[in-house]
């Protein structure tokens, strides 16, 4: 079998809105400076599909996204995606010469060769890319075989897995959503959630007693037997999460994530060394050699690598190997549902607990999928389908096209 064509397809459809879509922003980088702090509900950060997610209520929300196919001289194809123009065109441009004629079944020998041509893109847009592809061929692997991929990395170690609810995008300024929000989604049978901040450092002593009386809010709603987990976004520095620390310690947090950014991994160290709160980062890391740093330094608790990021399912399973040589949590950010849930049941329970469910990016991510995936009870049930369930859904396309670099 070998690969006959990468066609980058062009998708457009809509999404049916009943509420505002995107509530409100979280805390950014960026946020340092006045002018952009200042920024509308989205800030300043493109989400990964580029679309515009301000929906309003009951309103139809335009959607368009690229998703990557192989399709091989025997008729099966595998599919990876949604990712934006830019990471299209580094598939397009410096990543398919790779691919076609090859054997889409030696999955190493392709991201050891697509690795090693991109001496100046280890990281970033470019790893990416690397990601999609990764993903597309063990989905089409998968359907080679006839089996769900997770069977093909070692079979299941459980029926289903734990979802936190992650609550991206949901009000976390008015205490009165974020009280009704939390007690729905436990409702919903979610034994965790993960809220994010709105302010960091710029925004004082002000900003600080917000974020935690948002804590405090979610804490007094889920009740003392319920995991919360607090998202800082790569936005704040050490003085000021050791503040927010000091204040929401007696809230028992399941984790702090990202603190700091991804690349101040002593920064990391010095916090963990002051808190008893779990550390959780480096969603916005990239391969094992990056994550090394981390564990090395022993600066996190709770790995997070982004399986359509951080180097493709592939690596996400070199990285997980890594962390429990030293006995560290995996639980990949929450990007790409299916992959994730391929991963998770093959894990041991005590090293992958959860797997992050989206709420919000997972309407959209999943939006043009045949067999999306939605935890039931808050769990994620074993796949059934072969592959990684990535086939697209014909009656939610409107219009198609190929992606053509410019």
């Amino acid at each position: 079998m070998k690969i006959e064509k990468i066609r980058l397809r062009r998708l457009h459809g809509s999404i049916n809105v009943e509420n505002n879509f995107w509530e409100e922003r979280l805390v950014q980088p960026l946020d340092v400076y006045r002018n952009f702090s200042e920024k509308g509900t989205r800030g300043v950060i493109p989400d990964i599909t580029g679309i515009d997610i301000s929906g309003k209520p009951n309103s139809s929300m335009p959607y368009d996204a690229v998703f990557v196919q192989i399709e091989t001289d025997e008729g099966i194809h595998g599919i990876g995606g949604p990712i934006t123009d830019s990471i299209a065109y580094i598939v397009a441009t410096q990543l398919t010469e790779f691919l076609i004629g090859a054997n889409p079944l030696s999955i190493e020998y392709l991201w050891d060769i697509m690795h090693r041509s991109q001496v100046h893109g280890r990281q970033g847009e470019t790893m990416m890319a690397i990601s999609a592809i990764d993903c597309a061929l063990w989905d089409l692997k998968g359907k080679y075989f006839g089996v769900p991929v997770y069977v093909l990395l070692g079979g299941p170690t459980r029926q289903k897995v734990p979802a936190y609810a992650s609550m991206l995008g949901f009000n976390v300024t008015d205490m009165g959503k974020v009280k009704e929000r939390a007690l729905e989604y436990k409702k919903k049978g979610y034994t965790a959630q993960k809220w994010f901040f709105r302010y960091g450092p710029m925004s004082g002593y002000e900003g600080l007693k917000k974020n935690v009386e948002m804590v405090k809010t979610v804490r007094e709603t889920v009740g003392d037997d319920y995991d919360i987990m607090l998202d800082c976004w790569q936005s704040m520095d050490i003085g000021y999460v050791l503040k927010l620390i000091k204040n929401i310690e007696d809230y028992n947090p399941a984790w702090l994530e990202e603190c700091v950014m991804p690349d101040r991994v002593s920064s990391y160290r010095k916090i963990r060394e002051k808190t008893s709160i779990p550390l959780s980062g480096a969603e916005h890391e990239y391969t094992r050699w990056g994550f090394k740093r981390f564990i090395d330094q022993e600066a996190l608790d709770i790995l997070q690598p982004d399986i359509y990021w951080a180097g493709g399912l592939s690596e996400t399973l070199k990285i997980a190997t890594l962390g429990t040589a030293a006995d560290l949590i995996t639980i990949p950010h929450g990007h790409s549902t299916q992959a994730g849930a391929h991963f998770s049941v093959t894990q041991s329970p005590i090293h992958t607990p959860y797997q992050e469910y989206l709420i919000k990016w997972n309407v959209i991510h999943q939006h043009f999928l045949k067999d999306p995936i939605v935890p039931i009870h808050g769990n994620i049930k074993i796949p059934t389908i072969p592959g990684m369930a990535m086939d697209l859904d014909p009656e939610k396309i409107q219009k198609e096209e190929e992606f053509l670099p410019k």
